[in-house]
């Protein structure tokens, strides 16, 4: 399978380091930087429409959003703003629970599907559980690296056929 430009959202401060190791896979992750706190601070000092611009901007030449589910993922009000800039701009999206990665404190408890948080229960996003509990992360890990790119190419197919019937509604 080819590499997929995907837009990947998460809780900074929680998963960055569970983050860093699903971009290492280097299995599918194309084009989008990973701000450093530093450069997000930047951002957030010119405020929330700079924000805004930032997270369209890399969403717009996107083909899929990845939401890594951490234990705080859900609740994170920009986490719920991609998700909801990219329902809106039609763009195909998944989440995979990361919290069996191990990050800096070890494993972490699993978080609130951020899909429900957002939509409700009656949505049709699928969230990924890699829920092997193995303490060094290693089966969670290998579980991702081996589907990731299977669960985009999904997301996406699932995408083109709901846009498609939807012409015939």
């Amino acid at each position: 399978m080819s590499r997929r430009p995907v837009f990947l959202s998460f809780c900074y401060k929680d998963d960055v380091t569970r983050v860093q190791q699903i971009r290492n896979m280097g299995t599918i992750i194309e084009g989008q930087p990973l701000l450093s706190s530093n450069d997000f601070e930047t951002i957030k000092r010119q405020g929330e429409t700079a924000i805004k611009n930032w997270i369209d901007g890399q969403l717009k030449y996107k083909q899929c959003l990845i939401v890594l589910i951490g234990k705080n993922t859900a609740d994170r009000p920009w986490v719920q703003y991609e998700i909801r800039k990219a329902h809106e701009m039609g763009k195909p999206m998944f989440g995979i629970y990361i919290h069996n990665l191990k990050g800096l404190t070890g494993v972490s408890s699993k978080g609130n599907n951020p899909f429900d948080k957002v939509f409700g229960a009656n949505h049709q996003y699928k969230c990924y559980d890699p829920s092997h509990i193995d303490y060094d992360g290693f089966r969670a890990y290998n579980n991702i690296e081996k589907n990731i790119e299977s669960w985009i190419e999904a997301s996406i197919s699932q995408n083109k056929w709901r846009s498609i019937y939807s012409d015939f509604k």
